[in-house]
């Protein structure tokens, strides 16, 4: 991949992933660190850039490029943090919680679902966009009261935009294969 443009022919996608009947599922550090692992699994096997990110107690908000269609970028980023997340409770004998992930059985024989099944996805042509959806993400804990400075949560690619990374960010993002046209509007 050689970079990424934001424009008409290449949008970026914002992705609103909502957790099975907004159960907090999200709420450990242990089960958003196996969040970050599968979405960064995802970002390598659908070979797409993650651009920001925020993981909250009952959902996530990604942007992504979208090298593919929506739908496997969708099928990557939903299936392997499902999967990973479900391994992790099953391992960990979480019955309470795979319990309220329950379904009947569907065609691939799995019993359990970590999404809510709508796509919640917004195709992105601008920079002025891009930078709009980028600090709603970023903003996203401060407005639910989980902190009182953005960059002081963890699970969001905040401190990567505003150039204050941690050695031990939870997942790196794809910001220098950004190619701004406007390099001024991507200031956190």
């Amino acid at each position: 991949m050689d970079g990424f443009q934001i424009s008409r022919d290449s949008p970026a996608l914002y992705l609103t992933m909502v957790a099975k009947d907004r159960l907090p599922v999200f709420r450990t550090d242990a089960i958003k660190g196996v969040t970050c692992e599968a979405l960064n699994e995802a970002r390598n096997s659908g070979q797409f850039w993650i651009f920001a990110y925020v993981i909250m107690p009952d959902h996530l908000h990604l942007i992504t490029s979208q090298p593919r269609t929506v739908a496997e970028v969708l099928r990557y980023v939903k299936g392997l943090t499902a999967r990973r997340v479900i391994d992790y409770l099953k391992e960990r004998d979480f019955m309470t919680s795979l319990a309220k992930l329950r379904h009947p059985e569907w065609k691939r024989r799995h019993s359990h679902s970590l999404w809510q099944q709508e796509k919640n996805v917004f195709s992105i042509f601008s920079e002025g966009v891009f930078m709009q959806k980028v600090n709603y993400i970023h903003m996203n804990p401060m407005r639910a009261g989980l902190v009182n400075q953005a960059r002081d949560y963890r699970w969001s690619s905040i401190r990567q935009w505003s150039h204050s990374a941690w050695d031990n960010e939870p997942l790196m993002v794809d910001i220098d294969q950004i190619k701004w046209r406007h390099p001024g509007v991507a200031l956190v």
